[in-house]
């Protein structure tokens, strides 16, 4: 189908493109930016007056509960939000019940995800068997089914000798690894960033060098190995200064971090509010504002929802005994824009939007991200001066906890096109 967006504010991060311009879209492509193509017929047109047009989002951490975990979450219910998020492209741990440790395992998701005719499945493999930390995945049967990198999600691999294994033979393929730094035992148990506030309340505490202990060990590994690592959800400043240096030494290294830490401190548990309960724990003050720095320099790659449904019954829990998690994906693009506003001109939308668009794209190795002709058209359309309540009601997602209930955020998506098909349209 033919597409024509006209009247639109194009921001595309990789060109530096900050432009009213029109886009012609034809065969799931990007045909022309700016004057139609000889013999162009648009088949719908999208006028996009007074709207940004982006590249559509790329999220790098997303759980969508199947297979497994219908109860929470399901393909058709995560990939409808996700659209409604303006995300066209979206990575998956391997944490599914069965673990995504067979090729058959990770065909099977894909096709499911591409019946959906919604965003882009790209899922990560474990790194081990059933995620127990002791025998190596088939990584090159996983990496022919569709996987963009290894992981072993929340679990960490207790035995250094197994990880020195992985990393080796990552590295021999040029595979990433993709691994949440959190060591086994520091913390173990623990539900709260260890600090006054989590004595006050009486809850177990999750020390920072529980990051930087982890940090250290996989450092020195990537030092004898030579692996690429991509380091998820990084949340202390202490972390953050290693990664920093570690970058300075020319580690192939990346890292993320969740946009909950983005905005939130452990002050925000408030009174045990079990929608605040999330993995890594909410940090200090002083870790956040690391956080912003780290986005600024360029220590942090980009921002992820860290998209976690978690069911009514298994919140309904005193703060200890609740699953931590919380829903990202329709909220992503409003707490990035929200980032932007609240900094001042520290950070211009379009810097902001690199965060969740060329930055992750270039990451994961992905074709998308950018708005250039022959590009896939996968492009997102939003309001960023509308604002809207977070409500529970009002979310697609089935997983309907978020610690940003009752907030009123900015920007608000219009339209989600992914590979020249209108998913979500609310023009």
């Amino acid at each position: 189908m033919n597409l024509h967006i006209k009247n639109g504010r194009v921001i595309d991060p990789v060109s530096g493109v900050d432009a009213v311009q029109d886009i012609f879209i034809s065969a799931g492509k990007i045909a022309a930016l700016g004057s139609a193509p000889v013999d162009f017929v648009a088949a719908q047109t999208i006028d996009a007056s007074g709207l940004v047009v982006a590249p559509g989002l790329v999220d790098l951490s997303a759980r969508l509960r199947e297979p497994g975990f219908e109860y929470k979450a399901t393909l058709e219910s995560e990939l409808e939000a996700a659209v409604r998020g303006g995300i066209t492209s979206l990575v998956c741990p391997p944490d599914t019940d069965p673990v995504l440790d067979e090729a058959g395992l990770v065909e099977m998701l894909k096709q499911r995800a591409k019946l959906q005719h919604k965003a882009n499945v790209y899922p990560l493999g474990a790194l081990t068997i059933g995620l127990k930390g002791q025998n190596l995945t088939e990584m090159a049967a996983l990496t022919e089914a569709g996987c963009v990198g290894f992981s072993q999600a929340e679990e960490a691999i207790v035995d250094t000798n197994v990880l020195q294994r992985a990393l080796s033979y990552a590295a021999t393929f040029g595979y990433t690894v993709w691994l949440r730094p959190q060591d086994a035992f520091v913390g173990k148990g623990g539900v709260a960033h260890s600090g006054p506030l989590a004595s006050r309340l009486g809850l177990s505490g999750v020390p920072v060098m529980a990051e930087t202990i982890a940090l250290h060990t996989l450092f020195e590994l990537m030092r004898a190995t030579g692996a690429r690592v991509h380091l998820c959800r990084i949340s202390s400043a202490a972390g953050l200064a290693l990664i920093r240096q570690a970058k300075k030494e020319g580690l192939p290294l990346t890292c993320d971090v969740g946009i909950h830490h983005v905005h939130l401190t452990d002050t925000d548990i408030g009174y045990f509010d079990s929608n605040a309960r999330l993995t890594p724990p909410l940090r200090s003050q002083r870790d956040r504002d690391a956080i912003h720095a780290a986005l600024i320099d360029g220590t942090i790659d980009a921002i992820c929802s860290d998209h976690t449904p978690v069911d009514d019954d298994e919140k309904a829990l005193p703060f200890a005994e609740a699953s931590p998690g919380a829903t990202g994906l329709e909220l992503l693009l409003s707490l990035v824009i929200k980032w932007s506003d609240d900094s001042r001109g520290a950070i211009s939308l379009p810097q902001a939007i690199a965060k969740i668009t060329r930055d992750p794209a270039n990451l994961v190795g992905l074709a998308c991200g950018q708005i250039k002709v022959g590009a896939a058209a996968d492009i997102c359309v939003f309001d960023p001066t509308s604002r809207w309540e977070v409500k529970a009601d009002a979310l697609v997602s089935q997983g309907k906890h978020t610690p940003f209930l009752a907030y009123e955020l900015p920007g608000v998506v219009k339209a989600t096109i992914v590979h020249g098909r209108v998913a979500y349209q609310a023009l």
